[in-house]
């Protein structure tokens, strides 16, 4: 582990964080439509080099390191932006099946559990990938645009998490200050 990163945040994990954060900001604006010119097919050689291979290597090195969750999250993710990425020209029923079980795995990792940041990561990136099946299966692009800004969002806190443990900067939400009287026990 580096000793410049903070603790609970090896190397590894900051290269995981940074390639997801920078695949959700590309899959998401690509989504959203608002770069004039911009559109999801944009992101696809991102998402198959940046999130398949180097996200998949980063969670291979995270698991030889005995990091379980974050090689966990990182190589499974790598592998579907993988498929993603070379699986583009879907549309319709089929993307929106698979974006649902995308969804579905994504799911797991929120539910997970792991440090706050993550979390909040696979959360919002949950409700783009589950608000981007509806869209498929329906035909809406309006789902589509609302499911690309919280993979924007997502992408944003996964890029913060990644340069905020390079910095030292905070990595846990606050939490409230218990009113007078109240001790930790009790």
């Amino acid at each position: 582990m580096d000793k410049d990163v903070s603790a609970g945040s090896g190397i590894t994990t900051v290269v995981g964080r940074l390639a997801l954060g920078i695949t959700l900001l590309a899959f998401g604006l690509g989504h959203t439509a608002a770069i004039d010119g911009v559109s999801a097919a944009d992101a696809v050689s991102i998402a198959q080099y940046v999130g398949g291979i180097a996200l998949f290597a980063a969670g291979l090195m995270a698991l030889r390191g005995g990091d379980s969750v974050g090689g966990t999250a990182f190589s499974v993710l790598g592998a579907l932006w993988f498929t993603w990425a070379v699986s583009a020209g879907a549309a319709g029923n089929e993307a929106g099946f698979f974006l649902l079980l995308f969804a579905l795995v994504v799911l797991s990792l929120t539910l997970a559990g792991g440090e706050q940041l993550g979390q909040v990561v696979h959360g919002l990136f949950f409700v783009a990938l589950l608000l981007m099946a509806i869209a498929e299966f329906a035909g809406n692009d309006g789902f589509a645009t609302v499911g690309g800004w919280f993979a924007v969002a997502a992408g944003a806190v996964a890029w913060y998490a990644a340069t905020a443990a390079l910095a030292h900067w905070p990595t846990v939400l606050p939490r409230r200050a218990a009113d007078r009287g109240v001790t930790a026990t009790g």
